[in-house]
């Protein structure tokens, strides 16, 4: 029942992942955009200069905060990035040593064969 759970989880966010992928670049493009006319409007010494920069830095801000739904596919990833460990988790399981005689010489034995 732990496995169909984490199947459906896992199913609902990559449709959300896959549905959220146009946002989620264009986001990742106009900040990379916003990232380079920042650099650019720091070694501006022209004020003319630096006030298009800021113009069109102010345009490229407006386009990434457009690109809002991108967050619940970041969010989406994730999700699915904990489905995958879980999924792919090891259960733990104890050992009881039991106190045979017989059982101990076996379990030495087969670790002393082995050096």
């Amino acid at each position: 029942m732990k496995k169909f759970g984490l199947l459906l989880a896992g199913g609902i966010a990559a449709m959300i992942l896959l549905s959220t992928i146009g946002p989620m670049v264009g986001l990742l493009v106009s900040l990379v955009l916003l990232y380079f006319i920042f650099k650019q409007f720091l070694k501006a010494e022209s004020t003319g200069g630096k006030i298009g920069l800021g113009i069109i830095g102010f345009i490229v801000l407006i386009a990434s905060i457009h690109n809002a739904p991108a967050i619940i596919g970041v969010a989406a990833a994730y999700v699915l990035y904990l489905v995958y460990k879980k999924w792919n988790e090891k259960k733990h399981t104890t050992v009881k040593e039991e106190n045979d005689q017989f059982v101990n010489f076996e379990k030495q034995w087969n670790e002393l064969k082995n050096y």
